[in-house]
């Protein structure tokens, strides 16, 4: 018998490079984001120990309309929210075309399932190799705050990818230590638009038929 994989705790493993960060100057951390509520705590936590460049590249979100709110919502929460060092935005390119190439086959797939895994993988390459060619300090993602989220496969991806391209990836598990809690806290403090789907027409999909599922238990016939 296989014995089980030992647990990891990126969060851990995340202090415990922060305590090693330099004292003499601020390092440069590259962040992939994808909404300012999963933002919202990231950002609050990691401007004390990081300047950031939030990298806004989310091929995946349906439609463009709903794209270009959810980053004016991450604009307009940098620009509201305390920050104790930096935050710049950059704005990757919305190609939802290279999102539907991966999941032709897997249209079907359940959240977390192989369609998932892939779009991450998609946003987390692009991130990186950016955060390379811009010698950032460091790599992560806020993807990991989402409860919804594979940890695990967030973490193990961006490991993969920085060995790839000559990165150095910030482990993470922002959900830890009541991080997704305070995440929605924050929301309602600065009225974020909390979207009720992930951001795939997939996702929005599933999103409408439980809510058609609800709507049918609360009003019987």
């Amino acid at each position: 018998m296989i014995p089980n994989k030992p647990k990891v705790n990126y969060q851990l493993k995340m202090e415990q490079i922060i305590s090693t960060l330099p004292k003499d100057r601020v390092p440069v951390l590259f962040l992939h984001a994808c909404c300012a509520p999963c933002s919202s705590y990231v950002l609050e936590t990691l401007s004390r120990y990081f300047k950031i460049r939030l990298f806004f590249y989310n091929p995946n979100i349906f439609p463009q309309e709903e794209y270009l709110y959810r980053l004016s919502e991450v604009k307009r929460l940098i620009s509201e929210l305390p920050l104790q060092n930096p935050v710049e935005v950059i704005n990757g390119e919305y190609c939802p075309e290279r999102f539907n190439e991966l999941a032709k086959g897997l249209e079907n797939e359940p959240e977390r399932g192989e369609r998932c895994r892939k779009c991450i993988g998609l946003r987390l390459a692009e991130t990186i190799k950016k955060a390379a060619e811009e010698s950032a300090d460091f790599v992560t993602t806020t993807l990991s705050i989402s409860p919804h989220k594979d940890a695990e496969f967030i973490n193990e991806k961006g490991v993969q990818l920085c060995e790839e391209y000559g990165a150095v990836w910030l482990y993470s598990d922002f959900k830890k230590k009541g991080g997704y809690l305070r995440s929605i806290a924050l929301s309602k403090e600065y009225n974020l638009y909390r979207q009720d789907f992930c951001g795939c027409v997939y996702s929005k999909a599933v999103r409408v038929r439980e809510k058609a599922d609800q709507s049918s238990l609360n009003n019987p016939h």
